[in-house]
């Protein structure tokens, strides 16, 4: 009997560890398929197609719009603030926009989107082209190890009602977190300042 129940024990347990290996591989495969590795481009436009940006934050909504009438600054905002824009900061974020790629996308539902952060995001950019064409970029929170930031770019369902979810870099979470002042151009101290005059004495009068 003591030898029935022993072989009865161990039948339990292979069978309990065949569903075990059966389920974690079905989880890995059904993961494999949801995530793809293959890095690819965010965005396929150059930076010389883009009129216009708006940076919606938790704290500030920045519109800015390129300068056709001068060369410096390439761009201008026009809210808050109708001011030259910082050339550095904008192209960095431009930078990012045109060369940045997505390290993996994951195919999730719109239910979910609030685990990445999504809903409500902690940035969405808005790009207008030349030609008319918008884009969009939503930003989300990070990864757990903080590599990178879960975004949604062009936000569409798939024909299964999922969404697609990428991971992008999160020197985007640095171009668009910014005060106010830093997106506003830097006068050029020794074009706006005067120079001080110099208390010469009057030459005496021949």
């Amino acid at each position: 009997m003591k030898l029935q129940k022993t072989t009865l024990i161990l039948i339990l347990l292979m069978l309990g560890l065949a569903s075990f290996v059966s389920f974690h591989e079905f989880y890995w495969k059904t993961q494999q398929e949801e995530v793809k590795s293959k890095k690819q481009q965010i965005f396929s436009f150059e930076e010389d197609d883009v009129q216009s940006l708006s940076i919606k934050t938790k704290n500030a909504t920045i519109i800015l719009e390129r300068n056709n009438n001068s060369e410096r600054p390439k761009w201008r905002m026009t809210s808050p603030q109708q001011v030259p824009a910082n050339d550095a900061i904008v192209s960095y974020l431009m930078d990012l926009l045109v060369k940045g790629e997505s390290d993996r996308t994951i195919s999730t539902s719109v239910n979910q989107l609030g685990e990445f952060g999504l809903t409500p995001p902690q940035a969405t950019i808005d790009i207008k082209l030349k030609n008319q064409q918008n884009h969009q970029l939503i930003l989300g929170q990070s990864d757990f190890n903080r590599r990178f930031l879960y975004a949604q770019t062009d936000p569409n369902s798939q024909p299964n009602g999922n969404v697609t979810v990428l991971l992008v870099s999160t020197d985007f979470e640095n171009a668009v977190n910014r005060e106010l002042s830093e997106w506003k151009e830097i006068p050029n101290k020794s074009e706006s300042t005067p120079l001080p005059s110099l208390n010469l004495p009057t030459p005496p009068k021949k």
